[in-house]
């Protein structure tokens, strides 16, 4: 199993980015996958979420502003982050959901197959 997140970088508050989520060694026909995120002195949070049978979650700070997607020729999962605010600078992480559920919660401690981040700045 493996996870590669990319598409971070630095854009100023209001501006947009769209980061990528190339994963291997499972199918979303069996898992949930999600996008978490991590600030400096804070616990990793659920932003986003596809559940085992395409159902979506979002984090309440980032509804309407986010949008999770799946393009399941490329195995390849992207989230579209609009209308930036520097409350959301943090490392962005992908991850497989653990089982098979229908139902999984976007919660950290739900994943068990984590791939490296990437760094998302916001600017004032």
């Amino acid at each position: 199993v493996q996870l590669q997140a990319s598409g971070g970088g630095l854009v100023q508050a209001g501006g947009s980015l769209r980061l990528s989520c190339a994963y291997s060694g499972f199918s979303l026909d069996y898992h949930s996958i999600g996008w978490f995120r991590q600030a400096p002195g804070k616990e990793r949070e659920g932003v986003s979420c596809i559940r085992r049978g395409g159902g979506t979650v979002y984090a309440d700070s980032v509804k309407g502003r986010f949008a999770i997607s799946r393009d399941n020729a490329k195995n390849t999962v992207y989230l579209q982050m609009n209308s930036l605010k520097p409350e959301d600078t943090a490392v962005y992480y992908c991850a497989r959901g653990r089982g098979s559920s229908y139902y999984l919660s976007c919660v950290a401690s739900n994943f068990n197959s984590w791939g490296q981040g990437t760094l998302v700045t916001v600017s004032s």
